[in-house]
C-alpha cells in the first residue's frame, strides 16, 4: 500500500479546477440571466407606467369633451348662468366602468379599478384681475379699491393691493397703451395664471390667500352676480357683508335674469354698474381626478365659451395636468 500524500494528485487538482470553473460559469449565467430578468421587469414597468399614464389622458381628454358639451347644451337652453343648472353640479367619484353601462360584459365587478370625479366652476365667480389696467395703460382706482376690501377680506397687509396693482400694470400696461412691440428687459413678465404672480415677487402664502377671490383671465370679464360668492359680492358692490348674504339668499330662490334685476335688494348708494357684473359667464374652469390603481392624475382646464356666428364654441385656453400619490 503506498503512503498517503498530503499534497493533491495532479487529477484531483484537475477536478477541483473543473469544479472551479463550473461555479464561476454558473454564477456568470446567474449574474447574466438575473441581469435580464431584471431589465425586462424594468421594461414592463415602465411600459405598464406609460400605458397607464397614456390612458389616463384618454379618458380625462374625453371627461373635458364631456363638460364641453354641458356647457354648449348650457347656452342654448338658458341665457344667464347660476348655481341651479347641470354644469353646476359636481361629479362625485364614480367607478368608471359605471359609465360604461351600454356593454353587458362590463359590470361593476369586473370593470377597471378606475375612479372619475370632477367638477365645473364659473371662472366669473371670482375677481379678474385684469381689471385693473385700464384702457391706457394706467391702474384704474375703483378697480384698485375693490382689491383692496379682497386683500382685507383675504387677511393681507393694505398695502398689497397697490403694489399688486403697479406690478401688473408694469406687466400689461404697455400692452394696453399699444406700446411699441420692442422688448424692454425694465418690463415684468406678463402673468397668465394666478400662480404667475409670483413673478412680481409675491410669496405663495399671499397667492393662497387670494385663490378663493381673484383669478388672471385672458380679457377684462364682469363678475357674475349669480355665482359670486359674498365676499366677492361685497367687495365689488361695496356693500356690507350682511347686504351681500341677503343676494345670496335671494338668488338661491330665484337666479337674477338681469343685472337690474337684483337692484331692489341693494341699498340706494350701492353701485350696481352692468360694465362690473353680469348675469351670465363666459370663461369656465374645468377640474378633472382620475384615480387608478395607486395613481392619481389630476387635470384643470380654462374653457372660454362664446359664440361664432349661430355657432357655440367652447374653447380650451390653457390646460394643465398633475400626477400625484393616490391615498
Amino acid at each position: 500500500m503506498r503512503p498517503h500524500s498530503p499534497f493533491p494528485t495532479r487529477r484531483q487538482q484537475q477536478r477541483g479546477a473543473a469544479l472551479l470553473l463550473a461555479m464561476i460559469i454558473v454564477t456568470l449565467v446567474a449574474t447574466l440571466a438575473a441581469g435580464m430578468v431584471w431589465q425586462q421587469w424594468s421594461a414592463i414597468r415602465v411600459e405598464a407606467a406609460e400605458r397607464s399614464r397614456t390612458q389616463s389622458g384618454w379618458i380625462l381628454g374625453g371627461a373635458v369633451d364631456w363638460s364641453r358639451l354641458i356647457l354648449r347644451e348650457d347656452a342654448r337652453t338658458s341665457k344667464i348662468d347660476h348655481l341651479g343648472e347641470p354644469w353646476a353640479t359636481p361629479l362625485a367619484e364614480a367607478r368608471l366602468s359605471t359609465f360604461l353601462a351600454a356593454d353587458r360584459n362590463n359590470t361593476s365587478d369586473g370593470g377597471p379599478e378606475a375612479f372619475l370625479s370632477g367638477t365645473i366652476a364659473d371662472a366669473q365667480a371670482r375677481y379678474n384681475l385684469r381689471n385693473l389696467v385700464g384702457d391706457n395703460g394706467q391702474a384704474v382706482p375703483g378697480e384698485v379699491q375693490v382689491l383692496s376690501r379682497l386683500c382685507a377680506t383675504a387677511g393681507l397687509a393694505d398695502g398689497v393691493a397697490r403694489r399688486l396693482a403697479a406690478g401688473l400694470v408694469s406687466a400689461w400696461g404697455a400692452q394696453a397703451a399699444s406700446a411699441p412691440s420692442a422688448p424692454d428687459e425694465n418690463r415684468a413678465l406678463a402673468p397668465q395664471r394666478l400662480d404667475h404672480l409670483a413673478w412680481l415677487g409675491f410669496d405663495a402664502a399671499t397667492i393662497t390667500a387670494l385663490r378663493p377671490w381673484v383669478d388672471v383671465l385672458p380679457e377684462k370679464t364682469k363678475v357674475n352676480l349669480n355665482t359670486a360668492p359674498r365676499e366677492v359680492l361685497s367687495a365689488v358692490l361695496d356693500v356690507d357683508r350682511g347686504t351681500a348674504e341677503r343676494l345670496l339668499q335671494v338668488r338661491q330662490r330665484k337666479a337674477f335674469d338681469t343685472v337690474d334685476a337684483a337692484r331692489p335688494h341693494l341699498p340706494a348708494e350701492a353701485k350696481l354698474d352692468p360694465a362690473r357684473v353680469s348675469v351670465a359667464s363666459s370663461y369656465f374652469e374645468v377640474s378633472g381626478r382620475l384615480r387608478l390603481d395607486d395613481r392619481m392624475l389630476e387635470e384643470r382646464s380654462l374653457m372660454h365659451r362664446r359664440l361664432n356666428g349661430n355657432a357655440i364654441l367652447v374653447v380650451a385656453i390653457h390646460r394643465e395636468r398633475r400626477p400625484q400619490q393616490a391615498p
